[in-house]
């Protein structure tokens, strides 16, 4: 049997080949800009990592605001369904995430010492988006808006953020809707202050899992919830132990203490009654 050539391969399929009056895959994307976006300061081959790795971490915590953004929307409209495959998609997007250090961790302590010097004070701590996300999922802190005060448009998207309520407000608030004691201190107050633990909210949360089969979307919510704060434990763990092989315990470029404080981070409970309920049941 004869083999096809290539060309006769592509000819028999009778694609399109002439781009030249309508749009092509490359335009519909816009990869000239995102492909030219990658400008190193250094003469080291391995800064092309550092920037794409970080450059495409942002592409997808932009897609992950997307989502969160929707799903939050859709919990204070009591649309759960829609809700549920937000927020499934963002923890699959948390699982990218979490690989992606995996190619970062390629990269040995000497290669990023030669790009260090280029880097200034610039730092993973000051991406606005990184910081909206943790500001959706409840981790409120003022003091960081202050990183991002150079520049009006971000500070406002910051602000916006930090004033909103969470993804876990809005959740509270649907339970307090569905008729569960949830207290008026949690569902009527500052969004802008951080969340504190509240053995009502707790209990609230025990009704929906003794009960699942009679509080089935808020028992589903919870889980969701659940698999949302797992996948965001493993990124910010995944980050320090990266940090860590690459760097060891200098300060980071952004002036916090580097792997010290990153593993502080990790005892940062975003739902806490979600996960105390457990010991109880």
């Amino acid at each position: 049997m004869t083999q096809q050539r290539p060309e006769d391969l592509v000819r028999a399929e009778n694609p399109q080949l002439d781009f030249s009056r309508s749009m092509s895959y490359g335009d519909y994307l816009q990869l000239d800009a995102i492909l030219h976006a990658q400008k190193p300061l250094s003469p080291d081959h391995n800064e092309m990592l550092f920037i794409i790795q970080h450059q495409t971490s942002e592409l997808w915590m932009k897609l992950m605001l997307h989502e969160l953004h929707a799903a939050i929307g859709c919990v204070a409209r009591d649309e759960l369904g829609s809700a549920f495959k937000m927020l499934a998609r963002v923890s699959r997007i948390l699982e990218q995430l979490v690989h992606a250090w995996d190619v970062l961790a390629t990269m040995t302590p000497a290669e990023y010492s030669a790009i260090r010097p280029y880097l200034a004070n610039s730092s993973g701590f000051q991406s606005a988006q990184y910081r909206c996300i943790e500001f959706a999922l409840g981790n409120k802190n003022a003091a960081m808006l202050k990183p991002h005060e150079h520049r009006p448009d971000l500070l406002a998207q910051v602000r916006a953020a930090h004033e909103a309520p969470s993804l876990y407000d809005e959740a509270l608030r649907l339970l307090a809707r569905r008729g569960l004691p949830v207290p008026a201190s949690h569902t009527d107050r500052d969004w802008a202050q951080p969340y504190v633990e509240n053995v009502q909210v707790e209990q609230a949360w025990l009704s929906v899992y003794r009960d699942p089969q009679r509080h089935w979307e808020l028992y589903q919510l919870g889980e969701e919830l659940t698999d949302l704060e797992d996948a965001f434990r493993l990124w910010r763990f995944r980050h320090v132990t990266t940090v860590e092989r690459v760097i060891g315990f200098k300060r980071g470029t952004g002036g916090t203490g580097g792997v010290s404080y990153l593993r502080r981070m990790l005892d940062v409970v975003l739902f806490p009654e979600i996960w105390r309920l457990r010991t109880d049941l």
